[in-house]
C-alpha cells in the first residue's frame, strides 16, 4: 500500500515536511542551493539563496584575488617540496640545469634542486662493482683458450661517468674485450696456463684504464682476477692427453740428462786416468831407456879400460839374472853326456822347512813349558 493512500501511515512518510507536504524533496533546487553557497564561498559580495542568485539579482560572478595567491602558494609548495632530495655518505650527485652539466657537485646531505628545470643525477662513488666477462680467442702460437676473468671497478669521475658515455658499464665491457684479445693473442698457451696468469691480469688491468681513460668514462679499475684459464670443455680430453705427452717428454729428457750427469763424467774421469797411465809409462819407458844408455856408455868405458874383466862382469851379471827368475838349472857336466839338474825350487823349499824346525826347537829350548 502506498504512502499517499494511508492517512494512519502519515507520520511514518519519512518524505513528510512540517507544514504537511508530502512528496520527495525536490533535486532541482537542492542542486541550485549547493550551487549558490559556492558561489557565495568564492565571489566577493552578496549573499541569499540560489533562488534570488538565478533569478535575476544582477550581480556578475567574479574570482578573488586572494583566491589565485592561495593556490599559487600551494603550487609552489608542492613543486618546491619535490625539489628536496638526500644522498647518502658514498655518493655526488651531477646536476643538469636545462639540460647543461653544472661544475660543482652536490655532496652528501640534504641538497634542493628546483625541479622541472634541474635534473639531478646521484652516483655511488666508492663502491667497487664487479663486471664478469668471459671469452674464447686465439693465443700467439694458434691454440684456442677459454678466459674466464671478473674487473673490479669504482667510479673515479662521477660528471664524466654521467655526461661523457651513454652506458660506460658497457663501455667498460668493450674495454675488457679488446684488452684480453689484445694480450692473449700476443702470447703463447703454455705461458698463460703456467705461470703467465698474474701477469696476464696485470696486463689486461693496464690496457683497460688506458681505454677507459680515452673513452672518458670517469672508471677507475681496481683489479682484474683472473678465474680460470685453459682450453674449451669440449677439448679439454685431447689437452690432457697432449699435456701428459709433454709431462712424460720432460720425464725422459730428465731422466736421461741425470744418467748423462752420472755417465759423462765417470768415462772423462777413466779417460783421464788411461791418459795419465800412459804418460806415466811413456815417461818410465823413456827413463829406463835413458838409463840404460846411459849404463852401456859406462860400461863401454870401462870395457875399453878393462875389457876382460868387464867381460867376466857382464857374464856373472847375466847368469846372476837368468838364475833368479828360473826353478831348475841343467848344467853340462864336462867330460861325459851327463847333464846335471839342480832343483832350486826344492833346494829352496828344503831351506825353508830346515829354518822353521830350527826356529821352532829354539823355542821349545827357550820356553820347555810350552
Amino acid at each position: 500500500m502506498a504512502w499517499s493512500d494511508n492517512n494512519d501511515n502519515k507520520k511514518q512518510d519519512p518524505w513528510a515536511e512540517k507544514g504537511g507536504q508530502q512528496g520527495p524533496p525536490d533535486l532541482d533546487q537542492a542542486f541550485r542551493k549547493l550551487q549558490g553557497q559556492f558561489k557565495n564561498m568564492f565571489s566577493g559580495g552578496g549573499s541569499g539563496d540560489s533562488g534570488s542568485s538565478d533569478s535575476g539579482s544582477g550581480k556578475k560572478f567574479t574570482l578573488s584575488p586572494w583566491l589565485f595567491v592561495i593556490v599559487a602558494l600551494v603550487v609552489v609548495g608542492i613543486w618546491a617540496a619535490f625539489g628536496v632530495y638526500t644522498l647518502d655518505e658514498q655518493e655526488q650527485a651531477v646536476v643538469l640545469r636545462l639540460g647543461k652539466a653544472q661544475e660543482a657537485l652536490k655532496d652528501p646531505g640534504l641538497n634542493w634542486n628546483p625541479p622541472i628545470i634541474d635534473v639531478v643525477e646521484p652516483v655511488n662513488v666508492t663502491k667497487v662493482n664487479s663486471l664478469p666477462h668471459s671469452a674464447m680467442m686465439l693465443t700467439e702460437d694458434d691454440n684456442i683458450i677459454a678466459v674466464d676473468l671478473v674487473v673490479q671497478y669504482r667510479v673515479a669521475n662521477a660528471k664524466d661517468y654521467v655526461i661523457q658515455i651513454r652506458d660506460p658499464v658497457k663501455s667498460l665491457e668493450h674495454a675488457t674485450e679488446s684488452a684480453l684479445r689484445h694480450v692473449v693473442g700476443s702470447s703463447q698457451m703454455d705461458g698463460l696456463i703456467t705461470e703467465g696468469r698474474e701477469v696476464l691480469g696485470d696486463e689486461v688491468m693496464s690496457r683497460i684504464q688506458q681505454y677507459v681513460n680515452e673513452y672518458k668514462t670517469g672508471i677507475r679499475v681496481s683489479k682484474v682476477n683472473i678465474d680460470s684459464v685453459g682450453p674449451p670443455s669440449a677439448v679439454q680430453d685431447a689437452f690432457d692427453d697432449v699435456q701428459k705427452a709433454k709431462e712424460d717428454q720432460i720425464r725422459e729428457v730428465n731422466e736421461a740428462d741425470a744418467y748423462a750427469a752420472k755417465v759423462i763424467p765417470e768415462a772423462r774421469g777413466n779417460a783421464q786416468r788411461q791418459i795419465e797411465e800412459a804418460n806415466a809409462y811413456r815417461d818410465r819407458v823413456i827413463a829406463r831407456a835413458t838409463g840404460e844408455a846411459d849404463r852401456f856408455i859406462k860400461l863401454l868405458e870401462e870395457y875399453q879400460v878393462a875389457p876382460d874383466v868387464t867381460r867376466d862382469r857382464l857374464y856373472i851379471t847375466a847368469l846372476e839374472s837368468v838364475l833368479t827368475s828360473s826353478s831348475k838349472v841343467m848344467v853340462d857336466v864336462q867330460g861325459g853326456n851327463n847333464v846335471l839338474l839342480l832343483p832350486l825350487d826344492q833346494l829352496q823349499r828344503n831351506v825353508s822347512a830346515t829354518d822353521a824346525a830350527a826356529s821352532d826347537s829354539l823355542l821349545r829350548t827357550l820356553n820347555p813349558n810350552n
